[in-house]
């Protein structure tokens, strides 16, 4: 099993380009099963989790090319409308097949999400709204089954404004008769990406990035060529990686409209964040400050970022409350950020940080894979060595992580056991 060793002490200097957004490719490789026509997609970040994609649309049926960052789908003859445990067990978001096979062929099988153990992700809104819709779906020995005849629009209520949730039923409405209203949707840059790749096809949506979204239904949807957004997730790993480090960073493509609330939390610590149109720059000048985050659905503070966050907050002046209301169990990192010398007390959904004046390198364990990313931003400002193991977590999201480390002047490399 592969480690990554960090050796700290080295301020982050440089610039790195962030590649296409993992959590907007994977819905938009899923919603090429809505056409038998091809679809182009460019700018597809080369993780894991979007090779476990093609894989699953390749046993699906689909015929699947990539060269590079660029992948051609065409789902004309599908041979198989179910989704096996084997490959949505390691990738929560395989789950999204459901619907499109089920607008597709009026039937799915698809076995019920695995991904990373951060708590209770239930997929009730995904079947409830799938129902709403005229679906009959239940739930047999792990496995969503779900048949309907027409597909029917209709107005659903999210009880939370689930990403995934809002994903998955804006796909199925495209192919619905009649409107669909969501409510209380998601409102991500990934949700308004898929949405424009569904207009592309000939999808009628209006409100993408709102928080009520309404879908006419067409009889079909045709091919798309599309370019995925920047990935604000990392993005946001290298500002904080950049800031913590006392660091100089230009971050190309990062998108400061996508990332209003993590940058003003890093100007309150006493970073100095400049925003262009070709990207944002970062300077880390002295020791941060301690600054309090709650994270929120978008527009707020990101779950995605609040492990690296509470990272850079262990060596802060004074003491950081990071309150956490996405997902239960996501404090994980936390006892292994200890292990390098951080003070940190859990306190239910709170994570209490006093800041400490030094981290010292020691063995830690990846838990999922954004606590995974930010016990290597630990590793860079901890004196000696830090050994991260179980870091295929980390490949699942993140593409050539410790080759932009190094370029930007970190110390880290790769151990393959």
């Amino acid at each position: 099993m592969d480690t990554i060793v960090v050796r700290g002490g080295s301020r982050l200097r440089g610039e790195v380009a962030v590649e296409g957004a993992k959590n907007a490719a994977l819905p938009i490789l899923f919603a090429a099963l809505l056409t038998d026509e091809p679809c182009v997609f460019h700018n597809v970040p080369q993780v894991v989790d979007v090779r476990t994609a093609l894989r699953l649309l390749a046993d699906l049926g689909a015929e699947v090319q990539q060269e590079g960052t660029t992948v051609w789908v065409r789902a004309r003859h599908l041979r198989s409308v179910e989704a096996p445990y084997e490959l949505v067990k390691t990738m929560r978001a395989s789950f999204l097949v459901l619907g499109p096979l089920l607008a597709r062929t009026g039937r799915a099988r698809v076995s019920t999400p695995g991904g990373c153990a951060i708590g209770a992700r239930p997929v009730d809104l995904h079947l409830k709204g799938l129902q709403k819709l005229g679906a009959t779906v239940d739930v047999v020995h792990g496995y969503a089954e779900a048949e309907v005849q027409r597909l029917q629009g209709a107005t659903i209520y999210l009880d939370v404004p689930s990403v995934g949730a809002t994903e998955h039923l804006l796909m199925v409405a495209c192919l619905a008769e009649g409107s669909t209203r969501i409510e209380q949707a998601a409102r991500e840059p990934e949700v308004v990406d898929l949405a424009r790749v569904l207009i592309g096809m000939g999808a009628r949506i209006s409100g993408a990035g709102e928080d009520v979204i309404t879908v006419e239904g067409v009889s079909r949807l045709h091919g798309v060529e599309h370019t995925i957004v920047p990935d604000r997730i990392e993005a946001g790993t290298f500002l904080i990686g950049g800031a913590m480090t006392g660091g100089d960073v230009f971050v190309r493509d990062a998108r400061a409209d996508h990332l209003h609330a993590l940058l003003l939390k890093l100007k309150e610590a006493g970073a100095e964040v400049l925003e262009d149109a070709a990207g944002i720059r970062i300077r880390g000048h002295t020791r941060l400050r301690s600054v309090d985050v709650k994270t929120m659905p978008y527009p707020g503070f990101p779950t995605d970022l609040q492990a690296q966050f509470m990272a850079a907050m262990t060596r802060a002046e004074g003491r950081a409350v990071i309150t956490e209301t996405i997902f239960e169990n996501r404090f994980l990192h936390a006892v292994e950020l200890n292990r390098l010398g951080a003070d940190i007390k859990v306190q239910g959904n709170a994570a209490v940080v006093q800041g400490v004046e030094k981290l010292t390198g020691a063995p830690v364990m990846a838990t999922d894979l954004r606590a995974s990313v930010s016990l290597v931003l630990a590793g860079l400002v901890a004196e000696g060595e830090t050994v991260v193991s179980r870091v295929y977590h980390l490949d699942r999201g993140y593409a050539r992580l410790e080759e932009k480390l190094r370029a930007l002047g970190a110390w880290v490399e790769r151990r393959r056991e």
